[in-house]
């Protein structure tokens, strides 16, 4: 059973609308290599040019942060949820 992926509204123009995609991957790394190898939109969205998450988005794997656990080398298993999570930002 793959892990399930949860794209936010703002990057679903990058995955044809879908809310939610599923994929194998041993970390979160090579799930994020995958994501943007099926959808070529999320290139640059989630990552810079040196494969770091961008400081405006947030990684969770079963609504836990990777920053609290071994960021990209997070090991996934079998259903985990992984949530991906822009910042908003706005107001004045």
């Amino acid at each position: 059973m793959p892990v399930q992926v949860y794209i936010p509204t703002p990057f679903r123009r990058a995955t044809n609308n879908k809310d939610r995609v599923e994929c194998e991957a041993r970390d979160v790394r090579q799930l994020l290599d995958r994501l943007e190898s099926d959808f070529q939109g999320l290139r640059g969205l989630v990552r810079n040019e040196q494969g770091e998450v961008h400081p405006h988005v947030n990684i969770y794997v079963n609504s836990e942060a990777i920053e609290t656990l071994e960021g990209l080398a997070t090991p996934l298993q079998d259903g985990d949820e992984v949530t991906i999570i822009p910042a908003l930002a706005g107001g004045e």
